[in-house]
Formats: C-alpha cells, structure tokens, sequence
C-alpha cells in the first residue's frame, strides 16, 4: 500500500529555535567553536554573518550557536518577524520587511537589561528583511559593539546587505546540503512521504524548499507541468487551468525555472527570471504572467 500523503496543513516542521537536529555544516559549527574556545587568547570576532541559500539551515545553526553562548534567558535578544512591530508597538508580521521599530525596541530592552556578567547574543534573522532605517540602526551597533556581545546575523543574499553592515562581520558562506543530508531530513520530519529524486533535484539543496513543495503541493504540480509540455496535444486551455493552479502561490513560480533547466532551454531563463520578477514587482496578474512563460516553453519544444 503506498504511504499515506497529507494534506498540505497537517505538517508541521520546528521553528528553528526549537529544532535539536541540525543536519550539514560542521564546518561553520566547527570554526565558531574554535574561536569561542580560544577567546581569552584571541578575542572573538563579535559580529558572525551565517549566509547562504533560503532553507538550508542557517537558523538552526544560528539558534545553537547562540543556546552555546548566552548566560541568561533576558540576555538572548532576537529581531525576525514573529517579533516585528509598527511605530505604534503593534505586531506587525508581513512576513516582507522588518521595521526600525522593531530594531529599536529590541535597543531598548538590551540596555534596560540587568548584564549578569555572561555573554549576551543579538539573532537577526534575517538581515535581508531589514528595511534600510532599521540596516543603519544595526550597523550604528556594529560600529561599536557592546562588550561581551555576540551578533548572529541570518543572510540569504548577501548582496542584499548593506556594505557596511558586511564589511564589519565575519562572513561564513554555508552550503547546499547534499542529496544524502536532505534525505535524512526528509526521513526525520516527514518519514511517511516517498521523496522522489526530482523533488531532490527540485529543491537545490534546500530542506526549506522541500518543506514549501510537500505543504504546497508543488511537487506534483511540477510533475504535471513537465507532462504537459510533453503532451503531443497540449492545449493553450490546459496551460491556463495550470497556470491558475501555479499562480495563488508565490513559492512555486520558480518551478517555472525548473522546467526550463528540464528541458535545457537557457535561452529563456533571463525573460523568464524578468517575467517572475514583474509579476511580484507590478501591478500584473500572476496567472497571465505563467501562461505565458508556459507557452513561451512550449514553443521552444
């Protein structure tokens, strides 16, 4: 009997802070144990930038790093979107931009703090989400840093980081994980689901992504996208019924891109990277958007 597939709201995979398995990158954990370790002959670089693809565990990481590192609960700050709020003190979970207020009032609670002596750690996760008020409020903290304070900074492109802001931080570069490193995720999170080697292929070395297309469902919508356009009788009223399906969710209009790799059209990929851009960027319906990259890949068939 096959296994049992769940319906895309049944799973649930921990919140970062809270996930005790961390899969790949022993060799970030490795370099940050060594520094800590060596403190007291060589100070610690205060400022630690985790950087690399979206999913990979970069969070993980971060959240154990800091469970290493801090003394107390009250010397544990963190600024992400569960925590974001307007300049009125409201929450504010857009899941897009996180606001100087936010960044200020997260100031204002570590100065009011009673500093136990032990280290405090400063999580941002991410940097990418910092609108530009809140990236300088940051960076006047890196210029100089509060003793025995220790800054874990969650970037997914590291281009998108203030020059400044990079140039005062260690940058460690985290990778992909393997096929091997997402299986044992996949076989510990979501064990009852068979995971194709083209969800693997699909996911880029990202157990986030994974996570995306199983709650989704992109999975087999990809694997419908990839029949159709090898359909002999494929049909422009097909391609738009599809379309309509890739359309209410954001996180799989990249499949698109999939498809193109599939089919070795690189060709298309700069309009069509330009065209998934416009849809999130202007006033455009997502569905007319698709279809037209579909049938864009059709005729290159």
């Amino acid at each position: 009997m096959a296994p049992r597939t769940k319906p895309a709201n049944e799973y649930n995979f921990p919140h970062p802070m809270d996930n005790e398995c961390m899969v790949g990158h022993g060799d970030t954990l490795r370099n940050f144990i060594t520094a800590w370790e060596q403190r007291d002959e060589h100070p610690i670089h205060p400022v630690w930038m985790l950087t690399g693809p979206t999913g990979i565990g970069k969070a993980t990481l971060a959240y154990k790093i800091a469970k290493m590192v801090y003394g107390n609960v009250g010397d544990f700050f963190i600024i992400d979107q569960d925590r974001n709020i307007d300049s009125h003190g409201n929450p504010k979970k857009d899941g897009k931009v996180i606001s100087v207020y936010t960044v200020r009032a997260m100031i204002d609670k570590m100065q009011m703090s009673s500093m136990s002596g032990d280290w405090r750690v400063i999580l941002i996760d991410s940097v990418d989400q910092l609108n530009t008020s809140a990236s300088n409020a940051i960076l006047k903290l890196l210029e100089e840093p509060p003793a025995k304070t220790l800054f874990l900074l969650v970037v997914h492109q590291l281009a998108n980081v203030l020059p400044t802001v990079r140039s005062r931080a260690r940058v460690e570069k985290m990778r992909p994980l393997t096929i091997s490193q997402l299986r044992e995720l996949c076989a510990r999170f979501i064990p009852e689901e068979e995971i194709s080697t083209e969800t693997l292929r699909l996911s880029n070395g990202s157990f986030g992504r994974i996570a995306n297309l199983k709650k989704s469902g992109g999975d087999a919508i990809y694997a419908e996208l990839i029949e159709l356009l090898n359909n002999r009788a494929f049909n422009s009223a097909d391609a738009m019924m599809l379309a309509k399906k890739i359309a209410p969710i954001p996180e799989l209009h990249g499949i698109l891109l999939d498809a193109i790799a599939n089919f070795g059209l690189a060709e298309l990929y700069p309009s069509a990277t330009r065209a998934i851009a416009d849809m999130k960027n202007v006033y455009l319906e997502p569905e007319i958007g698709i279809f037209k990259i579909i049938m864009e890949i059709k005729k290159c068939l």
